[in-house]
């Protein structure tokens, strides 16, 4: 009974506000990245971009000011032929919402991955996606 505790403990997201999810990753920065890479991947979906955000913001912080934020960032942009099929026939302006999007950060030593909320109603299959993704990197 207490692994099952555990276990739903370590699933449920650190931080959670209007604007994202996130939840810890016991793991190395790079271990993070592969596992997200390899969970969309797994899901059947293509990577379009990935964003190396945390190299762009250290190496222009000289030039615009500011804090250290990262110690690395990436985001992972990808869309889902299905899921965004169903979501834009209920509201083809959801179409602004896509491509989809999963970060990977290291704070100080803290790996989290996480993503980005949307409007309730349609966008819940995106976040349910987003989320299973999410529990499978988790899990590798």
């Amino acid at each position: 009974m207490k692994w099952l505790f555990a276990c739903a403990l370590a699933a449920a997201p650190a931080w959670a506000s209007d604007y994202a999810v996130t939840y810890p990753y016991d793991g190395s920065f790079e271990d993070a990245l592969f596992s997200v890479e390899s969970a969309i991947i797994g899901a059947g979906l293509v990577i379009d971009h990935r964003s190396h955000t945390g190299e762009m913001l250290e190496r222009t912080r000289a030039d615009v000011g500011g804090a250290k934020l990262f110690d690395g960032a990436e985001i992972f942009m990808f869309c889902s032929a299905t899921v965004s099929r169903e979501v834009m026939e209920q509201d083809p302006d959801l179409i602004a919402f896509c491509p989809y999007a999963m970060f990977v950060t290291d704070r100080d030593g803290s790996v989290e991955i996480g993503y980005r909320t949307y409007p309730d109603g349609p966008m819940d299959a995106v976040e349910d996606l987003l989320d299973t993704i999410a529990q499978e990197a988790l899990a590798f």
